[in-house]
């Protein structure tokens, strides 16, 4: 309606006709036909809407209907089939944490005060170990009181900590030191 009013919002009425006949003339992306196609298999023009026309028996429309609304179902369950696989692309298994599971956190959603650059900075930090499981999405880790963040974080932040292949190079890290307190 929108498109068919002022701004003052007084003329709609003489426009309702023209954004129904709009509406029902569009073809929709799920249904690969127009309401107009799928009531009367047909197109409407944009004609007189009045205008008397041929009147088809009852068996030839409930037929002619059936096999509209046969094509519209498929055309249903072929969108439904595609979303449901765009949608699984970025789906992965939940994984079961317990309790001393030790794991690695996501920087994303972090802030580095010493590290302005956020592309810079690497994508998972620490080795910490989980102090409980609150529910399937969030685990309590056990977190140094330096980084100051709540200890429940979501699952999609943490990763299962994987040890490093023999030979490859370790750097430990630094013990930070805070409140004059080494942690």
């Amino acid at each position: 309606m929108r498109f068919f009013i002022e701004n003052r919002q007084k003329d709609w009425p003489e426009w309702l006709a023209s954004a129904e006949f709009t509406v029902n003339n569009k073809i929709y992306t799920a249904t690969k036909v127009s309401p107009f196609m799928a009531n009367y298999e047909r197109v409407k023009n944009g004609g007189d809407i009045r205008k008397k026309e041929k009147v088809e028996s009852v068996t030839e429309f409930v037929e002619k209907m059936k096999k509209v609304h046969k094509k519209a179902v498929a055309a249903l369950r072929k969108m439904q089939e595609e979303m449901k696989r765009y949608a699984d692309r970025s789906r992965r298994e939940i994984e079961e944490w317990k309790k001393g599971d030790r794991v690695i956190l996501s920087t994303k959603n972090l802030v580095f005060k010493e590290r302005p650059i956020q592309k810079l900075i690497e994508r998972y930090m620490g080795l910490y170990v989980i102090e409980e499981v609150v529910s399937l999405n969030a685990v309590k880790l056990r977190l140094p009181s330096s980084m100051r963040i709540h200890l429940v974080v979501n699952v999609s932040q943490i990763v299962q900590y994987k040890e490093q292949v023999k030979g490859q190079k370790k750097e430990e890290g630094k013990p930070v030191e805070v409140e004059g307190v080494e942690e």
